[in-house]
């Protein structure tokens, strides 16, 4: 590698996905004139987690109060609200159910009620007879309506953020090596055996972000682990008006089998999550290796299997079965059948886990030498990318 001496830009940001640009759309508006580079390997922005989701700008309501989650989640579904009124982004506030459908369920319902209010979001709780209001086919035994909850076009707003960030965005450009001088900078190969040279790099690349630590010599201290979301599209659409989601299960961070309508009037089903077997590992069929042999060898991926096996294998069936996957919605939507499901895109979630088999539950953003590395940016990330970008930018330009 070419010893750092000239650079090409003040920061590399590695990932196009809606964070990767939104710390570039940041950059260049905290420090006017700042040189951004954005390399993403994919031939157009955000293909995979931020476009592979259920498009949804979160609340926060499920997230502790006080963590990095909460507070950009609220203040940045706002912002992102505004953000598509600004541009002209297809968006709506919609409000969401939260229903509780067995009575196990009840003080995890109300223990939401009090985590919204600390967060500042209103919530109106609903009885049995209410939730028709909302959501005539619906049934629970209690639920909660959350007003700021809505859909967006997360492609549409990643798009717009590249073209106001001023950066320059390089597709198809896969990184491939890493040589950093923290005296002088850092320098990129990418693999087509082009050479940037930066004051500082951003790694933001989602699925991959530890790799690239460790290609940047830094020990990120947890692994990715791929969790497919397996979705369907309800073919009557009728049956939902809004967004409705289960009480989730505290002890993971994923929702549950939710009914989203989306902006452009469709209803998916799902997700449930399943390891996949490769960390863009969109369909069983999707096999990697590499990737799977990483995950076989990190003693996390045991010890995470060990103590939620029985989770594991009711997801797994649901994603074998389209009768489970039809019982799981049905405690929601009771009047669904099989043949009302049509399978739709999957998503992959890049899920932290430490060495210890534990699901990293907030956002992880480390700092080494002229380098910030996001390590762990899942689900609300999309919603909460405005505030990300914002402090990634400003600890990168305290590295320069």
């Amino acid at each position: 590698m070419v010893q750092v001496l000239v650079h090409d830009c003040d920061v590399l940001v590695i990932g196009g996905g809606i964070v990767g640009l939104s710390t570039a759309y940041a950059l260049t508006r905290a420090a006017p004139g700042t040189r951004v580079t954005v390399l993403e390997k994919e031939q157009a922005p955000a293909r995979h987690q931020t476009g592979r989701n259920s498009g949804v700008i979160h609340s926060g309501i499920y997230y502790r109060p006080g963590s990095r989650k909460a507070r950009y989640a609220v203040r940045g579904a706002a912002e992102l609200v505004k953000f598509c009124s600004e541009y002209d982004i297809a968006h709506a506030v919609t409000g969401k159910l939260i229903v509780a459908t067995d009575r196990a369920e009840l003080p995890r319902l109300h223990a939401l009620v009090q985590r919204g209010r600390e967060n500042g979001i209103p919530v109106r709780e609903l009885g049995a007879a209410q939730i028709a209001e909302y959501e005539p086919a619906v049934r629970g035994l209690a639920a909660i309506h959350v007003g700021t909850t809505g859909v967006c076009d997360f492609v549409g707003v990643t798009r717009r953020l590249a073209d106001a960030s001023g950066a320059e965005i390089r597709y198809g450009a896969q990184v491939v090596r890493i040589d950093r001088r923290p005296a002088l900078g850092v320098a990129v190969r990418t693999a087509d055996g082009t050479v940037l040279r930066a004051r500082a790099l951003v790694n933001c690349a989602g699925l991959h972000c530890d790799e690239v630590a460790r290609m940047a010599g830094d020990d990120p201290g947890i692994r990715i682990v791929p969790f497919r979301g397996e979705y369907y599209t309800l073919t009557r659409p009728s049956l939902v008006q809004g967004l409705v989601y289960p009480v989730p299960d505290p002890a993971f961070p994923f929702l549950g089998v939710h009914l989203t309508r989306g902006i452009d009037d469709s209803v998916h089903i799902g997700p449930n999550a399943v390891p996949a077997l490769a960390r863009e590992g969109y369909a069983w069929s999707r096999l990697s290796a590499r990737d799977l042999g990483g995950m076989l060898t990190y003693p996390g991926i045991w010890a995470l299997a060990r103590r939620h096996w029985r989770y594991g294998a009711a997801e797994l069936h649901r994603s074998l079965s389209r009768q489970a996957f039809t019982r799981a919605a049905r405690r929601l939507l009771p009047d669904i059948t099989p043949a009302d499901l049509t399978p739709a895109a999957a998503g992959v979630r890049a899920q932290a886990v430490l060495p210890d088999g534990t699901l990293v539950d907030d956002f992880l953003i480390r700092e080494a030498p002229r380098t910030i590395h996001v390590l762990n940016a899942p689900s609300p990330a999309a919603t909460a990318a405005l505030p990300i970008g914002r402090e990634v930018a400003r600890r990168v330009l305290g590295v320069c």
